[in-house]
């Protein structure tokens, strides 16, 4: 009967106040949980503007007009932020003996990029990806006879080199299995002189209708997610400081009562 009097007793005077080690440990997690929520969040903010800013700046190079492929004394400077994806053309002949072909999945199914040196009237040579080919077309002579020596001018996108291969698929260019257009691997494979650090994806005009290799299939596609990862830790932020406030609001209760 004591032993319910006494529980009868507590509950009457409501809350107790914490210890003061818990409201110190307590207090550390909800601080930390605002700050780290607030700087991640102002950080998804930059992050979200440079994003967007990226996102304008590509628009804006791939539907400008075509200019001169970067030549020698331009490539210490190309980057991907300055260079990627800018519309370039190149007038020249294709090296068609030396194609390499690189595993491709596009929109049209798994196949082939057709990679070709494309030998420039200015005197370096430039890999061209050429387009997509499905396996059935894999081989030169199922596709239309060559240009061989005729000059041609295309144009397209400027590509960075894509070293190593893909995700869980290492290049063997001793066994001719590619994965990724890497420039310096696929020059030394091929014994490329003077080439450019880019390559050259080319637009849909460099193949005719109904023709292989098939262009301009070049999918230009970022990722952003920074506004929703930016609500969630701004949210996290305030939900810290809601359960602050929670807690100091039942400590003055109980210190009252």
């Amino acid at each position: 009967m004591a032993r319910a009097a006494d529980r009868r007793a507590r509950e009457a005077t409501g809350p107790h106040r914490r210890s003061r080690a818990t409201l110190a440990l307590v207090g550390s997690l909800i601080v930390l949980g605002m700050v780290a929520g607030a700087v991640l969040g102002v950080w998804q903010v930059k992050r979200l503007g440079w994003k967007l800013a990226l996102i304008e700046r590509v628009e804006a190079r791939i539907h400008a007009p075509a200019v001169p492929a970067p030549g020698p004394k331009d490539w210490p400077a190309i980057t991907r932020d300055t260079a990627e994806y800018r519309h370039i053309s190149v007038t020249g002949h294709f090296d068609d003996a030396r194609e390499t072909l690189v595993r491709a999945t596009t929109d049209l199914g798994s196949g082939y990029w057709v990679v070709t040196p494309f030998e420039t009237e200015r005197g370096f040579t430039v890999l061209v990806n050429r387009g997509f080919v499905p396996p059935d077309r894999k081989a030169p002579a199922s596709r239309p006879a060559p240009a061989g020596n005729d000059l041609t001018t295309l144009s397209g996108l400027l590509r960075m080199s894509e070293p190593g291969g893909a995700f869980l698929r290492e290049n063997a260019p001793d066994d001719e299995r590619w994965y990724s257009r890497d420039v310096g691997a696929i020059a030394k494979a091929r014994g490329l002189g003077y080439i450019a650090p880019y390559f050259l994806d080319a637009d849909a005009a460099a193949s005719p209708p109904g023709t292989y290799p098939i262009g301009g299939l070049t999918i230009v596609r970022f990722h952003n997610n920074h506004l929703v990862y930016a609500i969630t830790w701004f949210s996290l932020a305030l939900m810290s400081l809601g359960a602050g406030l929670y807690i100091l609001r039942e400590e003055r209760r109980a210190a009252r009562r």
